[in-house]
């Protein structure tokens, strides 16, 4: 795991389960419009947190593509969960601009929750066909284009599937960073 500091925020790239993140806030669902278990990530944040999970998030379904909310994390040793419906590449469009869109509101509720640290997977990436370069690039520049206006949030970390995905990710951080 490699951290770096960019206007007061650490960032991290770790390979691992989002379900597993004892010492994050907040973590990132890539949820499902329904805001249900699913496969990926979405079925293992559901696993985690427990039917508590599904029945608070009926009330706040269907979201769009873009769209952030945000539920209490219930047996997940989190304290809140953040749903982000990812585009579905190829059908939802702009894919670019909604993709950015569920970084933007993931952090933006953070911030208006006091949220200190938070997880994100790769949202769209997986089961929803997002090319996983330019999904990184897209989470990376949307994330260090608002760095300058998070006053809470103090720590972002990218949990990944593969220890390649991390290293994809840590490249286009350090490139991102460089511009």
């Amino acid at each position: 795991m490699t951290k770096r500091e960019f206007h007061g925020v650490i960032i991290e790239c770790v390979q691992g389960n989002i379900a597993a993140q004892p010492d994050m806030e907040a973590i990132v669902n890539a949820a499902n419009a329904e805001l249900q278990m699913g496969g990926g990530v979405a079925g293992a944040v559901h696993r985690g947190a427990g039917l508590g999970l599904a029945k608070e998030c009926r009330k706040l379904a269907p979201i769009r593509p873009g769209e952030a909310v945000i539920t209490g994390a219930h047996n997940l040793p989190n304290r809140y969960v953040i749903h982000c419906l990812g585009p579905i590449y190829g059908v939802d469009e702009p894919s670019d601009q909604l993709l950015a869109s569920c970084y933007r509101n993931a952090l933006r509720l953070a911030e208006d929750n006091g949220i200190s640290s938070i997880a994100f997977p790769a949202i769209s990436a997986g089961a929803f066909g997002y090319p996983l370069q330019s999904a990184t690039r897209i989470a990376c520049n949307t994330i260090f284009d608002m760095l300058p206006d998070l006053l809470t949030v103090k720590q972002i970390r990218f949990v990944l599937f593969s220890d390649t995905d991390r290293q994809l990710y840590e490249q286009v951080l350090d490139e991102v960073a460089a511009a």
